[in-house]
């Protein structure tokens, strides 16, 4: 407290931290310090007056009287202040000395102004009247006493007490204090606020148990009728003894911490620990008030860092780097800095700096920098290549080494050995050899082929030992010379020596080669003659019969039929999101699926069938000789079988399904281009029927896809017609029942007004690819409606956008989304994306780029249909998501299936471990909405609270 008597600034900075009206007086009550809260609810400058010059004359004595012990013991009491316009305002005034030990005589005055708690008693009251289920399952403890007797209180109450809840009605409110005087005391605090209607709050009282334990409870007290002090009081206690204890041991942390940390505001010391004073050489309090700059060298130094902090600060983000730094007699020192803003919402709050003295570090690395670079430079002055090799692996060499092999500087460093030979026999052969070596104590040494960056090749001898001759496997250094040169003049030796013998073989392989050679150029031809007429039949990636050989065969096929009076199947067949393989894992992936396909397919069915590939993903399966079109069941069942297994590739099970369109010969069409359009309709139709099936073409097939084909082309221009509207589903807080949030739904209005349900187009859209360009369009007209509520003076509600897993993995999302927020204006915290769980697992860490992207920008993101994926719990925990959708099919049966409940709780305790928000979706019963809300889902959506509505019935629901 001697840096308060001794710098009355500091009080009057502290008091603009208080939040409350405040002042503070000396021993005289002269006011000598005041906030710009009090000055505003007085309307008038208060310093320098005597403190009852500020109360009415009603209550100016009796200021007076309690003034002259306000240096010595804090209190509270009620009373009114005057307004510069002569009105009067109700305030609780809380009085506390400057020191605890008396030694700065003086006290500090808060002002809390009654006129709005007085404003809202009657609310209040209301409120406890009408909402006593509430109250059951409020968090904190409520309690309704008469005349010192506990009346009722919710189960919170009871159990914070450690009492069965029947067991403290009629209890006298004595026995949960620590002692009957401390009980007088406490009535002697709340009583004289209470009997006049006013609300009582004391951040912290002690309490008893029913065991005898003390806690420390918050406590807010109020009359339940303020006109009839005899209906008894309302109590709200709220445990704070863990709170407390942190804030205790927050201190003892600070305080004991064995690096500095410092406070700053306005470029100002206004707080450190222990450990700074040491750092900085500063004895006790006197380096508090300082200016930041006195802890740096230079102006240079300290401007600089304020411009690479001040970017990363003014957002609330923090700040590290390493600076030179100088301690109170001058001398310099190399420390590490971290920094943050007290508080991210308002950084002209302050900011904590943590410091590490690095200087002893710093000094080492140079040292060992300067080392290196001595060494470095002795190797590189020598004429042989020298490298250091481990596990394998170059570690380092100096620059004869990259000259004699033709690598620039640092490309041999981390390079295998094994590159440096022209093959692995070589690479094997000398290895072995110098693990010989090695392992009996010698050096290796010997004349080995190796090969240069370019490809080229030389000779070397290579010398090596171990660093340590009793680690024959460790660390070991390498002498590299070039002796290209001398084995060149060797071999010109054994050349001219053995070209005469050469010549004569020549000349006798001439003529047997003539021969042979006449003899392959026939074969030659042959085969390529065969390879023509086999690549004009079949298909290039599988070997399967293509589109030409399979209609030459159908043909044949019908004839044979009608000869044998009997039928024949076509089964088109088509492998369900095929593309999203291909699209993902490459071509080379799909190839590989396309071929293994091909294979179990020819050993599903029998030898006198055909399998045939059209192209893509689709394959024909042509089965004759049949009875029955009931034979090809089977015939089905065996193909879907034989896919159902995954495809191995590249360390992934690769999974795929077939959608089968069945037709047959005469019964659906009497030519090829009709049968196989048959087949081709029923395949469509299976596929629209959940895929992995088979399906045998019917007439009313022919409409379906007649309708599919109209409704397409439709749709293509339905943007341009301006057909497209966005329709609105609030989701609920189940804990008030209002609205927390809007999700954005697509809607088309045809032409002729039919509204067309997502369901009928949404799917078509993903497939051809049109989801790209409406889901923008979705963002961007759902950003520019939440601006135009703002400028109609709505309160701003959070919007939910649903991105499809076509869009979220489009290249363009993240420059489309980012060009939306800058020309809507919109703030990205009222923007929500919510992405399918099955789209999020599908692509691993390209998934978790897009949506750190996405998160860094400030928009929230949620997994939509939970519960329905293939979510990999690694994957989920590092996701940026906030919140998770659980799927309606959950929800619908949650009443009568114990399943279900069992399910929806293990999702919401999933959640909640990752700090998650739940929201459940298709909530249509009271009965489902209560359930969810005890099992501790926060948030609801359904057809109970609202279907989904145009923009301008949105207020009326708000």
């Amino acid at each position: 407290m001697d840096r308060v008597r001794a710098n009355p600034d500091f009080v009057a900075e502290s008091l603009q931290l208080f939040g409350l009206p405040a002042c503070a007086c000396n021993a005289a009550g002269q006011i000598f310090a005041v906030n710009v809260e009090l000055t505003r609810l007085i309307g008038r400058d208060a310093a320098g007056l005597e403190l009852p010059e500020l109360f009415t004359a009603r209550t100016a004595p009796a200021v007076a009287a309690l003034l002259p012990v306000a240096p010595r013991i804090a209190q509270e009491w009620i009373s009114a202040l005057v307004a510069s316009n002569g009105s009067e305002i109700a305030v609780q005034v809380h009085a506390k000395p400057l020191a605890a030990d008396g030694s700065s005589p003086g006290a500090v005055f808060a002002f809390t102004d009654l006129r709005p708690v007085e404003r809202d008693q009657s609310a209040l009251r209301q409120s406890m009247l009408e909402q006593r289920a509430i109250l059951d399952n409020a968090s904190v403890g409520i309690l309704f006493s008469k005349a010192g007797v506990m009346s009722s209180c919710n189960p919170r109450f009871a159990e914070m007490f450690g009492y069965p809840q029947e067991e403290m009605i009629g209890r006298r409110a004595v026995e949960v204090f620590p002692s009957p005087e401390v009980y007088a005391a406490f009535g002697r605090k709340a009583g004289p606020l209470l009997s006049q209607g006013l609300p009582f709050e004391v951040a912290e009282a002690q309490f008893k148990r029913r065991d005898g334990s003390l806690f420390w409870c918050r406590v807010r007290a109020k009359a339940v009728d303020i006109d009839r002090n005899e209906e008894g009081t309302i109590w709200i206690l709220e445990d704070v003894t863990d709170a407390r204890l942190s804030m205790t041991e927050g201190q003892a942390i600070m305080t004991n911490a064995s690096f500095t940390i410092l406070f700053t505001r306005n470029r100002v010391v206004t707080r450190y620990n222990r450990s700074f004073g040491e750092m900085f050489g500063y004895e006790g309090d006197e380096a508090l008030g300082i200016p930041g700059r006195a802890l740096y060298p230079s102006d240079d130094v300290y401007d600089q860092l304020g411009k690479e902090a001040f970017p990363l600060l003014s957002v609330g983000r923090p700040f590290q780097t390493e600076v030179a730094m100088v301690r109170k007699d001058g001398t310099e020192m190399w420390v590490q800095v971290i920094a943050f803003v007290v508080n991210p919402e308002d950084p002209s709050r302050g900011t904590i700096w943590i410091i590490e003295d690095r200087t002893s570090q710093k000094r080492a690395e140079e040292s060992l920098r300067n080392a290196l670079l001595e060494n470095q430079a002795i190797l590189d002055s020598a004429v042989l290549g020298i490298a250091v090799v481990e596990d394998g692996y170059n570690l380092r060499c100096n620059t004869k080494m990259e000259e004699l092999f033709g690598y620039g500087p640092g490309e041999i460093n981390g390079l295998s050995v094994q590159s440096l030979y022209p093959d692995k026999a070589s690479w094997d052969s000398a290895r072995i050899e110098t693990s010989r070596n090695f392992h009996s104590g010698r050096v290796s040494m010997g004349e080995y082929q190796l090969v240069r960056k370019d490809g080229s090749t030389f000779w070397a001898r290579l010398s090596g030992r171990p660093f340590d001759l009793s680690d024959e496997t460790g660390r070991s250094v390498w002498v590299v010379d070039d002796v290209t040169a001398r084995r060149e003049a060797a071999e010109a030796v054994r050349r001219a020596r053995d070209e005469l013998e050469v010549r004569v073989l020549e000349r006798t392989a001439e003529l047997a080669g003539a021969n042979t050679l006449l003899q392959a150029e026939i074969v030659e031809r042959r085969q390529a003659e065969a390879r023509v007429h086999h690549m004009a039949y079949h298909d290039s990636l599988t070997g399967l019969p293509n589109r030409a050989l399979l209609a030459d065969r159908l043909d044949r096929a019908m004839l044979a039929a009608q000869r044998t009076d009997r039928k024949l199947a076509v089964m088109f067949l088509d492998l369900d999101r095929f593309k999203t393989i291909n699209d993902s894992l490459g071509h080379l992936t799909g190839d590989h699926v396309l071929k293994e396909v091909a294979n179990r397919l020819c050993r599903a069915v029998r030898a006198s069938d055909t399998v045939a590939r059209l192209g893509g993903d689709e394959f024909v399966v042509l089965v004759p000789g049949i009875y029955d079109a009931s034979e090809c069941n089977l015939v089905a069942e065996k193909i879907i079988e034989s896919l159902a297994s995954p495809i191995p590739f590249e360390g992934r099970m690769l999974h795929i399904t077939p959608s089968i369109g069945i037709c047959t010969y005469p019964d659906d069409g009497a030519d090829v281009e009709t049968l196989m359009r048959h087949a081709d309709a029923a395949m469509y139709h299976a596929k629209a029927s959940g895929r992995n099936n088979y399906q045998f073409f019917t007439q009313t097939m022919n409409q379906a896809a007649s309708q599919h084909f109209e409704l397409e082309s439709s749709l293509r221009g339905a943007m341009a017609r301006q057909e497209f509207e966005l329709f609105y589903q609030p989701i609920i807080d189940t804990g008030t029942r209002r609205i927390h949030t809007l999700e954005v739904l697509l809607r088309w209005r045809r032409g002729d007004n039919e509204l067309v349900q997502p369901d009928q187009f949404i799917p078509i859209m993903e497939e051809n690819g049109l989801i790209v360009p409406v889901g923008e369009w979705v963002m961007r007209r759902a950003c520019e409606q939440s601006v135009e509520w703002l400028r109609q003076g709505f309160d701003p509600v959070p919007l939910a956008v649903n991105l499809s897993p076509r869009q979220f993995m489009h290249r363009g999302l993240i420059q489309s989304i980012r060009s939306i927020l800058d020309e809507t204006g919109i703030d990205p915290a009222l923007l929500e994306f919510e992405i399918t769980e099955t789209a999020l697992m599908q692509h691993g860490e390209q998934t978790l780029e897009i949506l750190g992207q996405i998160n860094r920008m400030g928009i929230r993101l949620s997994i939509d249909d939970f519960g329905t994926g293939y979510s990999s719990l690694a994957y989920l925990k590092r996701f940026p998501v906030k919140k998770v959708k659980i799927d309606r099919a959950f929800i619908k049966d949650l009443e009568g299936s114990a399943e279900d409940r069992a399910i929806v709780g293990a999702i919401i305790a999933l959640s909640n471990s990752l700090q998650l928000s739940v929201v459940a979706e298709g909530v249509e019963s009271e009965g489902q909405y209560k359930l969810l809300r005890e099992s501790g889902c926060q948030y609801a959506q359904g057809f109970l609270f609202s279907q989904p509505v145009e923009a301008s019935q949105v207020m009326a629901l708000m």
